[in-house]
């Protein structure tokens, strides 16, 4: 952590330093002094983080080498504020203005120039001590990162923990599916009972995944309830989960509703129903008897979950419950799962013989503990499989371990996976904790908050997202984090740390004042924080001015209780600023004190209820993303073109919640937003003349979404994109459904285009869209193609999803054997006279969802159907009533041609009303 810090600041100091002697005067050499001193420390750091658990004297100095990397940061950073507010005054004043306020320029100077000799000195001194202390410097050219290494080999498929390794589960699988569709007909609670990291989730999740399940029941939700679950909370989170699973609007002003109103509605819509409801990870054990009510006993041999580690929560259930425990893995089934993550690479996942007596005495050490297996497993993998690199693994595994204290043992073996990341890991995947328990954490977000955090160090070739992502691979590697959503590529959409690694992470991160939650029950917030959350209140937040002044990151968690949330008297303590994240907050406007937070880089103000920026918004100049999706933001201020660090400019608003892209609505960007060179996002925005003829200057962008494209356009729009050669993602929208793209002067795209979306008519396909060898995600919409688009398409050999939307005027698709080798999703959306498609052998062998939506002359499913043996998700919407019948019935031909399909959903409409079925 301390390296971190100080690389951080070490990267600063050297940015100021680079900068003309006459900017600083006097303070350059303080400067320059102090740089000198954090780098004659950093040798001693990384070995010094390596021993931090065994002496607590090196844990001492690390806190020191940390707290003043902070202070000199704070000063650094006011300093330099100060230095560009006297540069703008000094271009708008004469020179007797100049003159007067030299006196008062030379105070402030002197001031910052007596701080920074104050805090070179407690620089010295920290570095003096590790004298003292013994450190022995690591030999950098000795060391490398074995994992790194290895997860460049590792392949796709493997990047994300599979749930499909956990052993041992069997058994426990069989004997739930039992009791949730046993022939008892009043309500059953079972509960699961057993310590963090025993797999109760997971044990849960097979069963309530299982198709079988979801056919047996009427209805269903999941609800992960952690310490700080509000019960009304609960309530209304639960009746949005079940209204979505049957794709019906939630009912209107929920979140005005009272706790008996909310468990009457509950109630009401469950009465005649057979549900099943998870409540997963529930520590209250009051929390049955204030909700019971809600869940009707209607004898339709309706479920309910209940995983705990507290047994007392699953007695006070009361009688006629279920309560099964679970046991730890049995030596056989813990060696295999170990064996599976540490010895991935082995076809067999043999373990070498040389090291099979420490391999085995490792594993037991985690005491047949699922979590801890799988970490300590992943910690493994990426060692040398040499006798000495194991024996010294297994000597500084925590004594812990065979404590009966089985929290504690795990906390010891995940503490050592901690141990092991390196320097430039441990603070990322402590920065997880900004986020509140069981929150999903968008991925691209966690990407661009550890960019803006300073936690990216720059690589040569490589953009800072791109780093950034291989160290988030790398900690999914490591089994350090969760994967709870991918795309249709595979790749990581959501993550969440696992509850037990959670609390680990915020025990450490609280010890270091890196970062802390803000609850309702405290009376105040103390001490030097640098990352922040709040939840769970809305208002009387009391931060100290100790707390506010170091402060680098605020995050607001919304909760359906809060209906409003004022920034003012906040933003105006928060003077070094860096994140500030309220995203689903409702949050009306945004004070003018916004723009006095010089240091901020990230500005999330997705879902609130702001409808426009400060005009002063180009004095952050310091701004990396700026995220106004779904607010009532019509238009932006000019200054935001004067923002020359900004990298993401995201941008939309939701008219149709339930619809896609057509659905949106795009911005206008002021003039000048071509200049910015470091443009990563620019999604969602107005063309026009002066803005297509301009984009080209972007030449680093990496996804463009324009809207309102007409056909005049085109030449000018292709030769911009031309100059984009970085682009992966590139979306052309047209003014309207009737307007032409005119795009076929693009003859050399961006080579490494990944996601292309082309939204109105099309004379034909362009030539250049097969020649993109990268493309995995292609979405045409309102083309009204004339020409057969498959062999065209069919080159495009990388493709996973394929979208087709009044794409396509024919009346016929025939996908022969070996094309689209890899696509997983297929998608037919308002073919209107489409009303045949065949399927050759060898057709679409990866294909795995298949969405039929309002293809009126579709009669019969596509021919062939029976030969895509992976297929499992058929989705049929407003399809001609001859289709749906048939498969209502289930008879015949059309049964057996869909038997293998696990998850058949119909959409459609009867006396005005959407109707789903899962069949």
């Amino acid at each position: 952590m301390a390296d971190g810090a100080v690389n951080f600041l070490l990267d600063k100091l050297t940015t100021i330093l680079l900068q003309k002697a006459s900017l600083l005067g006097d303070v350059c050499d303080e400067i320059e002094k102090i740089k000198l001193e954090l780098e004659s420390m950093r040798s001693f750091i990384r070995d010094a983080e390596r021993r931090k658990v065994e002496s607590k004297s090196a844990a001492t100095w690390m806190k020191q080498v940390r707290d003043v990397a902070y202070e000199v940061e704070d000063i650094v950073d006011e300093f330099m504020h100060h230095r560009d507010r006297e540069m703008r005054k000094s271009d708008f004043k004469g020179i007797v203005q100049d003159v007067v306020n030299f006196p008062k320029r030379m105070c402030k100077r002197h001031y910052f120039s007596s701080k920074l000799q104050h805090i070179k000195s407690k620089v010295q001194e920290v570095s003096e001590r590790s004298q003292r202390y013994g450190f022995v410097q690591l030999d950098e050219a000795n060391t490398t990162n074995v994992a790194s290494d290895i997860w460049q080999q590792y392949g796709d498929s493997s990047i994300f923990v599979d749930e499909d390794e956990i052993v041992g589960m069997e058994a426990n699988t069989e004997q739930l599916l039992g009791w949730l569709m046993e022939e008892e007909p009043r309500r059953t609670i079972i509960s699961i009972v057993g310590m963090g990291g025993l797999g109760k989730t997971t044990l849960v999740t097979r069963v309530y995944n299982n198709q079988i399940i979801k056919r047996w029941f009427d209805c269903w939700a999941w609800m992960s309830v952690s310490q700080t679950f509000g019960v009304d909370e609960l309530l209304r989170s639960m009746i949005k989960e079940l209204f979505a699973t049957t794709q019906l609007p939630a009912p209107d002003k929920l979140g005005s509703l009272n706790y008996r109103e909310l468990l009457c509605l509950f109630n009401d819509y469950l009465h005649q129903k057979r549900y099943v409801i998870v409540l997963d990870d529930v520590w209250s054990i009051d929390l049955w008897s204030r909700i019971r009510a809600a869940f009707p006993n209607n004898k339709h041999r309706s479920r309910i979950i209940l995983t705990t580690r507290n047994e007392n929560v699953a007695a006070s259930v009361g009688i006629g419950s279920i309560i099964h425990r679970l046991e730890h893995l049995q030596e056989k089934e813990a060696w295999s799962l170990f064996c599976k993550k540490a010895f991935w690479n082995d076809p067999d996942h043999r373990c070498p013989k040389e090291i099979q007596s420490l391999a085995e005495a490792i594993m037991k050490k985690c005491q047949g503990l699922p979590l801890a297996i799988v970490a300590v497993g992943g910690l493994m993998c990426s060692k040398s499989k040499t006798v000495g690199e194991w024996r010294k693994v297994y000597e500084s595994i925590n004594w812990q371990l065979s404590n009966n204290q089985m929290l504690e043992s795990l906390k010891g073996v995940l503490l050592s996976s901690f141990n092991d990341l390196p320097f430039y890991l441990k603070q990322c995947f402590l920065y997880c904790c900004v986020f509140r328990d069981g929150y999903p954490i968008k991925t691209k977000n966690l990407i661009r908050l550890w960019i803006a955090e300073g936690f990216i160090s720059g690589r040569k070739g490589m953009t800072m997202e791109e780093i950034a992502e291989e160290y988030l691979m790398e900690l999914i590697l490591r089994s350090m984090i969760q994967v709870t959503e991918t795309n249709d590529a595979g790749r990581a959409k959501t993550c969440r740390l696992h509850d037990v690694m959670r609390e680990l992470a915020m025990t450490m991160s609280e010890k270091e004042n890196f970062c802390t939650s803000y609850e309702d029950h405290q009376s105040r917030m103390e001490g030097k924080v640098h990352q922040l959350s709040i939840y769970n209140t809305v208002e009387n937040i009391r931060i100290s001015t100790n707390t506010s002044h170091h402060l680098r990151s605020f995050f607001v968690f919304p909760t359906d209780a809060c209906s409003s949330f004022s920034l003012t008297c906040i933003l105006s303590k928060f003077r070094l600023l860096r994140i500030l994240n309220v995203e689903g907050v409702p949050v009306e406007a945004i004070p003018s004190a916004l723009v006095k937070l010089f240091n901020l880089r990230y500005l999330n103000l997705r879902n609130t209820k702001i409808r426009e920026l400060p005009k002063s918004m180009g004095r952050l100049k310091y701004l990396q993303t700026l995220d106004v999706r779904n607010t009532f933001v019509q238009r932006l201020p000019s200054g935001i073109s004067k923002l020359s660090k900004l990298r993401h400019l995201c941008m939309y608003q939701k008219i149709d919640q339930t619809s896609e892209t057509s659905s949106l609505r795009s911005m206008q960007v002021p003039a000048g937003i071509w200049n910015i060179k470091s443009l990563q996002t620019l999604a969602y925005i107005e063309a026009d003349k002066e803005l297509i003829q301009h984009l080209g200057n972007l030449s680093d962008l990496k996804k463009l979404e324009i809207t309102k494209v007409r056909a005049e356009d085109g030449q000018a729009l292709c030769s911009s994109i031309k100059r984009m050669t970085g682009l992966i993602s590139l979306g052309v929208m047209a003014s309207s459904t009737d307007e032409e793209l005119q795009l076929e002067a693009l003859h050399l795209p961006p080579l490494f285009l990944q996601k292309l979306t082309l939204f109105g008519k099309l004379n034909r396909l362009p030539g250049w869209v097969g020649s993109l060898a990268s493309l995995s995600h292609l979405s045409l919409g309102h083309s009204c193609l004339k020409e057969d688009l498959l062999p065209s398409l069919h080159l495009l050999s990388s493709l996973m999803s394929l979208q087709l939307k009044n794409a396509y005027d024919g009346t016929f698709m025939h996908f022969k054997a070996g094309w689209f080798p890899k696509l997983i999703k297929l998608s037919f959306q308002d073919l209107a006279r489409l009303d045949i498609v065949k399927l050759e052998e060898g057709s679409l062998p990866s294909i795995r969802e298949l969405y039929l939506i309002r293809c009126q002359k579709m009669n019969k499913l596509p021919s062939g159907i029976q030969r895509l043996t992976g297929l499992q998700k058929l989705h049929l919407e407003e399809m001609p009533e001859e289709l749906m019948q048939g498969f209502q019935d289930l008879v015949g031909e059309d049964q057996e041609n869909v038997q293998h399909i696990a998850t058949i959903k119909l959409i459609y409409i009867s006396e005005g009303k959407r109707i789903v079925e899962e069949l």
